[in-house]
């Protein structure tokens, strides 16, 4: 690319150059259209076993497996640039486009582009399956406004939590199991850590995910004392943080 071509460059023909990069990959395809399934998938499997607690509500009985989406969410992030960086095409990348921190930002609006109005339509028709599928009046609807809102911000902000974990860590296989520990562990881990315990799980993504679903196993003890907004909040803020050290990180070292 010459410099006139690189000056023309821009975000536009960055985010376009990510959006064809995403179609041509089968895993990143499949890992989207997984996560997509996993709700309405949940929401069926729940309404048909009768597995849904007394105390549980619509929303959260038919958002059951919200969780197993937004980890598949998370490794789609972390794959948009581990696969790039496996089959070396990353280099390509970035001599056509020399601005690392372009590149990375084209890769994270079309990961939370892309993951915002697909959970939110799979969530929102993982609760029309819910509610048309379990008896009427047997549980509370729940409220699904503006919660279906906040959980699909919940799946691009994990998405963008792998991008960043993808970045940094650069394998696949080790960003992959990083960013799920990170989702998963904290809720684990917090009920056996005593008094401590509700701060370190209310930090996790899936922490928020879980309160805004409405989920009768949200309690402070897996998923923290705050509030399900205040919680979507903290979770984004610390993503944005380690969005903007893997871009210093990845401006500072070889492709």
């Amino acid at each position: 690319m010459t410099g006139i071509d690189t000056a023309r460059a821009g975000f536009p023909q960055a985010l376009a150059h990510e959006w064809i990069k995403f179609r041509s990959l089968r895993s990143t395809v499949r890992t989207a259209l997984a996560a997509a399934a996993v709700p309405p998938v949940g929401a069926a499997f729940v309404a048909g076993t009768g597995s849904l607690q007394d105390d549980d509500t619509v929303l959260g009985g038919s958002l059951t497996l919200s969780v197993v989406a937004q980890v598949l969410a998370a490794v789609l992030g972390a794959l948009l640039i581990t696969g790039e960086h496996g089959s070396g095409t990353l280099r390509t990348t970035f001599a056509a486009d020399p601005r690392r921190t372009r590149v990375l930002a084209a890769k994270a609006t079309l990961t939370a582009g892309l993951l915002a109005p697909l959970s939110l339509a799979a969530c929102a028709l993982a609760y029309g399956l819910g509610g048309a599928l379990l008896p009427d009046g047997e549980h509370e609807r729940g409220e699904p406004l503006p919660a279906l809102f906040g959980v699909a911000a919940c799946f691009a902000v994990a998405g963008l939590l792998g991008l960043a974990v993808g970045t940094l860590v650069r394998h696949s296989a080790g960003a992959v199991l990083t960013v799920t520990g990170l989702l998963l562990l904290p809720s684990l881990l917090g009920p056996v850590l005593g008094g401590a315990g509700r701060w370190v799980a209310g930090v996790s993504p899936t922490a928020a995910l879980e309160k805004l679903t409405q989920t009768s196993d949200a309690d402070a003890g897996t998923v923290g004392s705050l509030g399900p907004w205040p919680s979507l909040a903290l979770v984004a803020a610390y993503t944005a943080v380690l969005l903007a050290v893997a871009a210093a990180v990845l401006r500072g070292r070889d492709a």
